[in-house]
């Protein structure tokens, strides 16, 4: 069976439910779905006074040689000034061996992200998690139009060609809307899907 990794750092819990739905979609493709997320690097008072999620069903992944145990690797993250935050940065800098022995060339790869607005950054962040990916050599798979869910103008909503997306506010209120997460589903869909063809 083809085993797929929803890799994910989350501040406020946007992203880990968009982790849920990636790994639910990849399930519903035919894989096996982990989830694990990157850990806090952030100072535990920053933590507090930010008022961080801390309370998750998710452990953090044991080391970046987990990674090679997987056909596929979905990475979500929310933006910090339109780029990955440092908490996931600091995750791939550590994946150096891997890349140096091409452990993960052939792989599936994806992303997904959050923003507090619809011009946030959602794109240059998808794009952010997308380079480390095709350094590392992963074949990428992004949110194609045949979800089209994330069509139309009538309402506030996420999506991207580049990975499926989600749209906090400001202050983190907007929680991701049920198009938002079959949007996340229908992107881990595809990966399992099409990790299955190349391992074929």
């Amino acid at each position: 069976m083809t085993k797929v990794l929803v890799l994910y750092y989350s501040s406020y819990g946007h992203i880990e439910q968009m982790a849920d739905a990636v790994a639910e979609g990849a399930r519903a493709g035919g894989a096996e779905a982990d989830i694990r997320r990157v850990a806090e690097t952030a100072p535990p008072e920053v933590v507090t006074a930010a008022h961080f999620k801390t309370d998750t069903a998710h452990p953090v992944i044991e080391s970046p040689a987990a990674l090679a145990g997987y056909d596929a690797i979905v990475v979500g993250t929310p933006t910090r000034f339109g780029r990955m935050p440092s908490q996931m940065a600091a995750f791939w800098d550590t994946t150096g061996g891997l890349w140096a022995t091409g452990a993960l060339v052939g792989k599936v790869g994806a992303a997904f992200t959050s923003t507090a607005s619809q011009h946030g950054g959602q794109e240059t962040t998808l794009f952010s998690i997308i380079t480390n990916l095709l350094h590392q050599g992963l074949t990428i798979v992004g949110l194609d139009y045949g979800f089209k869910g994330q069509m139309g103008v009538d309402e506030v909503r996420g999506g991207s060609p580049y990975g499926a997306t989600t749209i906090s506010d400001g202050d983190g209120s907007r929680q991701p809307h049920p198009e938002e997460l079959a949007g996340a589903r229908y992107l881990g869909q595809r990966v399992a899907q099409t990790a299955a063809k190349l391992s074929a």
